[in-house]
């Protein structure tokens, strides 16, 4: 009798181990599963925008980039000329995190989240040399608008890859956008692919081109 409760006992025993695996495991090959990011609406007690709150105003629609054949240049008066791919971007330089309100001419703005490198940092890998006066960033649609020097360099001025928290949308400028604090929304170009270093002062870009004023300053008007 107790020979035949011990083997009892020892059959449950084996048949419990290898039932309780199967529940706990899940994921059986190992590797880690990446669910959907969440967009945040509120950070260190403040409210955000949302990614929707934005106006679709590009020169040609929203940009849908093929990130494998994405690159980012920075050429002009540079001892070094860079060219990096997305990723090499993103794990090359230190992120950093603000909250900064866009405020569009049309009379609309959003405050956001955002994340991304410093574009000064970017400039100092390439070296620029000392006649350099002007930055001017280009888009994938054919948008650019420019910059003085002093202003990305004395600025903590953001190349953004995120917004609240989640990769940047097609439609706010994946994979970068220029985050222009202190500058009105046309001076935030999206889709950013090439940005030159250059000693002109007279570059206009699209809409200063037509008309908007060069320096973009939010406590100006942005007609010239």
């Amino acid at each position: 009798m107790k020979r035949w409760l011990i083997a009892e006992f020892l059959l449950v025993s084996v048949i419990a181990l290898l039932i309780i695996p199967v529940g706990c495991t899940g994921n059986k090959d190992g590797t880690t599963k990446n669910l959907e990011s969440v967009e945040i609406r509120d950070y260190q007690g403040e409210k955000l925008s949302s990614v929707n709150d934005f106006r679709e105003n590009s020169i040609g629609g929203p940009q849908y980039i093929d990130i494998d054949e994405y690159t980012l240049d920075i050429d002009g008066l540079v001892e070094t000329p860079l060219t990096y791919t997305y990723n090499e971007v993103i794990n090359t330089y230190q992120p950093y995190r603000k909250v900064v309100t866009l405020d569009c001419v049309e009379g609309w703005s959003a405050t956001v989240l955002w994340e991304g490198f410093l574009l000064r940092d970017l400039i100092n890998n390439a070296n620029p040399t000392p006649d350099v006066k002007t930055v001017i960033l280009f888009a994938y649609d054919g948008y650019s608008t420019s910059f003085p020097i002093e202003y990305i360099m004395d600025n903590d001025i953001i190349v953004a890859y995120k917004m609240n928290d989640i990769d940047l949308p097609p439609e706010r400028g994946y994979p970068f956008q220029l985050v222009a604090e202190s500058k009105w929304g046309y001076k935030w170009i999206k889709w950013v692919t090439d940005i030159e270093l250059s000693d002109r002062t007279d570059y206009e870009g699209y809409w200063e081109s037509r008309g908007y004023s060069n320096d973009g300053d939010l406590d100006k008007s942005f007609f010239d």
